[in-house]
């Protein structure tokens, strides 16, 4: 099985190249965050006609997610639990085989002052505990998406942030650890411990040509799925083509 997420950075934009993306690689899921449309304008059209159903949970201008697949997924979480009444469009979760598969667009916590970062570590902990009680219930799960967080130093470019920015701060490194000590694995890490990968790379002063990056889209697997795990790819070619998103996509194989 192959699973994609690419924080696309308005899908009405960036349609065609999601479906260049979705026909080259054919992955059974996709998990889109920053669609940045409500569930109506969703272009779903070139991806039907590739054979991928929608899941959105869309919000106007801002935030939104949404999973396409190969086969129809139940939707199980429109909105990360303890969250759904905070007015944002950050989580879908659904049933695909015998996974449950969470796909998330985490705060960035650089904006809104101190009340802003709060609310990024607040959600942080609501993940956490979400991920408790599906590891207490024994199910299979993937938790991926734009965490926005940069989880050690090796996960950014020298120069490219502050020690004070929300991606690196230390209680968001120790809320993204909470999550490790659960027992969940970060795909990439497990299969490329200490490569400069990055995921991000900003729109100002020369990132992508410097490969000033980030590695902030990460995938996280319960332990019975990480010991399925084959292969991991960050789709780092998407970046340099016309009009590409910030991001490019994060690409994860497990074994049926």
């Amino acid at each position: 099985m192959k699973l994609a997420t690419w924080n696309v950075n308005s899908v009405r934009i960036r349609a065609g190249l999601v479906a260049d993306f979705l026909a080259r690689e054919q992955p059974d899921l996709l998990l889109m965050q920053e669609i940045k449309c409500e569930d109506g304008q969703f272009p779903g059209e070139p991806f039907k006609d590739l054979g991928y159903h929608a899941a959105i949970v869309g919000q106007k201008s801002y935030n939104g997610v949404a999973v396409l697949s190969r086969e129809p997924v139940e939707v199980r979480h429109r909105a990360l639990p303890d969250q759904e009444h905070d007015g944002h469009a950050r989580y879908i979760e659904v049933s695909f085989r015998d996974l449950t598969i969470g796909n998330l667009y985490l705060p960035n916590g650089n904006s809104g002052g101190d009340d802003g970062y709060r609310a990024k570590i607040s959600w942080m902990e609501n993940l956490r505990r979400h991920a408790a009680a599906m590891l207490d219930a024994e199910q299979d799960f993937i938790l991926a998406g734009d965490y926005n967080v940069c989880p050690t130093d090796a996960d950014f470019a020298k120069g490219a942030l502050g020690a004070d920015d929300a991606l690196v701060r230390p209680e968001t490194r120790a809320a993204f650890n909470a999550l490790i000590w659960l027992g969940l694995t970060d795909a990439v890490r497990a299969l490329h411990p200490n490569d400069p990968l990055y995921t991000f790379w900003d729109y100002q002063a020369g990132a992508w040509q410097r490969d000033r990056g980030l590695r902030i889209d990460h995938a996280l697997l319960s332990p019975r799925v990480a010991e399925r795990l084959v292969a991991v790819d960050i789709a780092r070619a998407e970046r340099d083509k016309p009009q590409p998103s910030d991001h490019v996509p994060v690409v994860v194989s497990i074994m049926d």
